[in-house]
Formats: structure tokens, C-alpha cells, sequence
């Protein structure tokens, strides 16, 4: 004799699987708590900013080397700035005068042909 459960207990069954398994992966989620001014991992509101009026300076002798990146960003009180200027290029420090970005890019030398793309990284 073969014993099976009816249908509907069954159903029941892997209901009650699915809600502990929810139930838990829930609360490992929800013990990831990270302060609403702080990035990393886990979930809280990060606030953006906004980069406008960008301009590049080109070197004086070569015009294939970019010396430096200026920007406004608003926000106005980030106090840690970088740029980058090519996926997996290298990262520049920026100084920030009430909102008047510079990042000088001179080391390592950034070049106007390895320029694909403006990324900003800014902290409080």
C-alpha cells in the first residue's frame, strides 16, 4: 500500500515551504541597514548630484593632452571628488570651491583620444 497525500494538502504543504523560505530571505534582507548619508551595500536613499557645465583644457604644447576637467556640481557641499575619463581609466582627485569643480589629470597624463566618457564620484 502506497501512502500519498490528497491534492489540496499538498498544495498546502509546499504553501507553507514557500512562506517560511520568503519569510527568511526577508529577514536577511531586511537586517542590511545603511544610513541614508552613507553609500555601501545594503538599502537606504542615496541623494544624487548634478554635474553641468563641463569643459575640458587641453595642454598648451600637445592639444592631444587633456590637463584638466572643470565642472558645477550642486549640491555644492560634496567634499570628495573624483573623475574618470575612460571605463577602467585612472581616477583624478578634484577640488571643490563652493561648487566650481577642477580635477587636474596631468598624472598620469589623460589624452583627448583615451577620453570616452565623463564619470563623477561625489561624497559628503
Amino acid at each position: 500500500m502506497r501512502f500519498s497525500l490528497p491534492r489540496r494538502p499538498r498544495i498546502l504543504v509546499v504553501g507553507i515551504l514557500a512562506i517560511g523560505v520568503a519569510s527568511g530571505v526577508y529577514a536577511y534582507a531586511a537586517a542590511n541597514t545603511v544610513p541614508a548619508t552613507s553609500a555601501g551595500a545594503g538599502s537606504g536613499a542615496i541623494s544624487g548630484y548634478t554635474v553641468t557645465n563641463v569643459a575640458y583644457t587641453l595642454n598648451a604644447t600637445t592639444p592631444t593632452n587633456v590637463d584638466q576637467v572643470a565642472f558645477t556640481i550642486a549640491p555644492t557641499t560634496a567634499t570628495t571628488l573624483r573623475v574618470q575619463l575612460a571605463a577602467a581609466g585612472s581616477w583624478y582627485s578634484c577640488a571643490n570651491a563652493a561648487g566650481s569643480v577642477t580635477c587636474t589629470t596631468t598624472s598620469p597624463q589623460a589624452t583627448a583620444a583615451a577620453a570616452t566618457q565623463l564619470t563623477v564620484v561625489a561624497a559628503q
